[in-house]
């Protein structure tokens, strides 16, 4: 691994597991120092511990979409390891499974608010504490249900698609001197997403022109690349990391 973040400090929502975790692990792995929340405690130093402990990263318990949290992982980041260069909005929710014809209205404003405003409020604060005098990088993780009707999931994906729209805004808002892209996973193999393939497995995989499912590191070298040099000139911009089911009109 390249030490391309060397003096680098990340923050990574929703990193205790699965995606969020295998970021944290390919960012360390390349350098920076991580600050990762979650809202169990017991399970953030499991994964502190899991990326090298306390002279590679910390972990901060606490509710996505709480604004007083949010503020002070800011602080505890800066305080602990003197910046906030990169940001990645990972936490997501997905309550419910059916048509949206019977979704409750109160669970779809709880998924706008931790999908959406929450990525928003942690965007207005990094960039009020850090960023806007010393420039920066940010991803937010959407989903291929943001890019194309994912029927049974139709809330989440339109969360992720607002947050891709939200994305493109940022970016022309916040240029030259901070970037903000997206990615737009499918099906990744991981705990979050275990009811959309658990069981039937090869079946879903199937119709991936790939013949498999996501796994949670294909996801942190492309976060990577995005919040590094080598994507300079990119901004605005959401990649879909899909196996190329996106392409048949297959499973997400």
């Amino acid at each position: 691994m390249s030490a391309r973040f060397k003096g680098k400090t990340a923050i990574i929502t929703g990193a205790s597991r699965g995606i969020g975790l295998a970021i944290a692990e390919r960012l360390v792995a390349e350098g920076a120092k991580v600050v990762i929340t979650a809202r169990k405690k017991d399970a953030l130093d499991e994964a502190v511990a899991a990326l090298g402990g306390p002279g590679h990263a910390l972990g901060v318990a606490g509710k996505a979409d709480d604004v007083e949290h949010q503020g002070d992982t800011v602080r505890t980041a800066i305080d602990t390891f003197g910046s906030v260069d990169l940001l990645v909005n990972n936490t997501g929710i997905n309550p419910v499974y059916g048509p949206m014809m019977d979704l409750d209205l109160d669970t779809a404003r709880k998924v706008i608010e931790v999908n959406c405003f929450s990525a928003l409020a942690w965007t207005q604060q990094v960039h009020r504490a850090w960023m806007r005098d010393h420039g920066g990088a940010v991803v937010n993780v959407s989903s291929a249900s943001g890019v194309k009707p994912a029927p049974g999931i139709g809330m989440y994906g339109a969360s992720k698609a607002m947050l891709i729209s939200m994305t493109e805004l940022l970016a022309v808002e916040l240029g030259p001197h901070i970037r903000v892209n997206a990615v737009a996973p499918a099906v990744v193999k991981t705990k979050f997403a275990a009811a959309l393939y658990e069981e039937r497995e090869d079946e879903v995989a199937a119709q991936y022109p790939l013949k498999r499912l996501g796994v949670p590191e294909d996801i942190g070298s492309v976060v990577s690349f995005l919040l590094s040099d080598d994507a300079a000139w990119m901004t605005g911009q959401t990649l879909v990391i899909d196996g190329g089911v996106t392409l048949t009109g297959g499973a997400e």
